[in-house]
């Protein structure tokens, strides 16, 4: 991805507690151009593989995933933490640091028919990525790719993904 880009994403040392380094896309989101070049990335990505929906994780994912489903012309189904979601739901857990947490998805979001990318902002240990592919799978879908913004690569969360995936910013 071009530097300008990368430049876009200012690190927060010790937040959100010691230790961490946190990269805040905030600065990305507020540039018009930075942010259409991600979404205008993303499409390009995705050009070719018939996609018919776009699934984005909670909560950043969802300014990507509205994005990039607008610029596609496809739906756009969200993937919340538990009892966010106002429909029949179906669930997946995935490991925290200390424990687990629940993702949920409409059970009529998607059908054997659709064709979709999951997006996030970051891929980390590749847990809620997992999770949300777990229930596209469910529900009879096929993922052609994951995307996201940023990677951590140390971690190694690609190792969790089923289907390929991009990752524009690695660190």
């Amino acid at each position: 991805m071009d530097k300008a880009i990368l430049d876009k994403i200012r690190d927060i040392p010790n937040f959100p507690k010691e230790g961490i380094l946190f990269r805040d896309i905030t600065p990305l989101l507020a540039d018009g151009a930075a942010f259409a070049a991600v979404i205008n990335e993303f499409k390009a990505q995705c050009e070719g593989k018939g996609i018919t929906k776009v699934v984005a994780i909670e909560a950043r994912g969802f300014m990507f995933g509205s994005a990039l489903a607008f610029a596609l012309g496809v739906g756009f189904v969200p993937v919340r933490k538990k009892g966010k979601l106002p429909y029949k739901t179906i669930s997946a857990d995935f490991a925290l640091e200390y424990g687990t947490d629940t993702l949920q998805m409409h059970e009529d979001a998607l059908s054997a028919a659709d064709n979709v990318v999951v997006i996030d902002d970051l891929l980390a240990t590749g847990g809620t990525a997992q999770a949300a592919g777990e229930m596209v799978g469910r529900l009879g879908a096929k993922i052609s790719l994951y995307a996201f913004l940023c990677e951590l690569t140390a971690l190694n969360g690609k190792e969790k993904l089923n289907a390929p995936y991009v990752s524009l910013i690695k660190f």
